[in-house]
């Protein structure tokens, strides 16, 4: 807990009589952390309760060491806030909006000004600094959503979907600003996202949120750890039977978007090649063809999947 940079101990939060947050327990230690869930997962009501926006119906939440029904204020001023949605002011320019924002966190108004030309450069948009944000296209906002939380030097970053509606190009680029902020810059961070290609880029860690509970954290390594097999299947033949017998069997099976599923055995290592006769063997039992069949590595969607289906 000492090395932690959030906690959350035993909280709920509910709107009305829905139940957001059910009994959190969980810490968020140091450096980049993935906060994954499917949308609805309550992602965005955890970041929202430890910025002090919700109040909780039970538990405590700390931030920085900070107790956030106590000192909310303090809370925020340390933090950078990336939200979700959009809240530019119209008839701004970039550079005059990100220094307003310096200045609502506590900067004079010369510093902010010289920090805003700083951050909007850092996140490519010096040149389009003296435009009005409404003018910006989508990916260009939200740059500058990750300026302003960056203009004040925050102690912490919590960005809600950063890469939101941008083309690939301009979410590679989103991606490398975070990735760079994390592991050159030394800022600690939470990356909250539905995108698993997101996570593993840019984090160490990860919390998967599923239902308001805690379906598994810890590092990405040691998540995507020794604790099974996994294996890029392609067959010929009905499919259905074929999942269901290997589920039947013990294994875990994930469809792609591709016709290759993503089978994981788990367990101990077994002798070279035995997983693989099993699978083959459960092929044979349903009259399907194996066509491809190869070891692959862990990745964090196995993570995520085995994580949701036993939660």
């Amino acid at each position: 807990m000492a090395d932690s940079a959030v906690t959350l101990d035993h909280v709920s939060v509910a709107y009305g009589t829905n139940a957001a947050l059910r009994d959190v327990s969980v810490a968020f230690p140091k450096g980049a952390v993935g906060l994954l869930g499917p949308n609805g997962a309550g992602k965005s009501t955890m970041l929202k309760a430890l910025l002090g926006f919700i109040p909780p119906k039970s538990g405590k939440l700390q931030v920085l060491g900070l107790n956030v029904a106590e000192r909310p204020l303090d809370v925020r001023a340390r933090l950078g806030y990336m939200p979700e949605n959009d809240g530019h002011i119209p008839g701004m320019n970039a550079v005059t909006f990100v220094a307003y924002c310096g200045q609502l966190a506590g900067l004079p108004k010369t510093d902010a000004m010289q920090r805003a030309h700083e951050v909007l450069y850092y996140v490519g948009l010096g040149e389009a600094r003296y435009r009005k944000v409404e003018e910006y296209s989508t990916g260009m906002k939200q740059r500058i959503k990750l300026a302003q939380a960056l203009v004040h030097d925050p102690a912490l970053l919590f960005l809600d979907e950063p890469t939101n509606g941008m083309d690939p190009k301009g979410r590679d680029e989103m991606l490398d600003l975070i990735r760079d902020l994390a592991h050159n810059k030394g800022v600690d961070l939470i990356l909250s996202s539905h995108l698993l290609p997101d996570v593993e880029y840019t984090c160490d860690h990860v919390v998967v949120l599923d239902k308001g509970s805690i379906a598994a954290s810890g590092s990405i390594d040691q998540l995507k750890g020794p604790t099974g097999r996994v294996f890029e299947v392609r067959v010929k033949g009905l499919q259905p039977p074929f999942v269901a017998a290997l589920i039947a069997a013990g294994m875990e099976c994930q469809e792609t978007d591709e016709d290759v599923m993503r089978v994981f055995v788990p367990g101990p290592p077994s002798a070279p090649g035995d997983d693989q006769r099993r699978i083959c063997a459960e092929a044979l039992k349903c009259g399907v063809q194996v066509r491809h069949l190869r070891t692959s590595l862990p990745s964090l969607e196995d993570v995520f999947a085995r994580a949701l289906g036993e939660s």
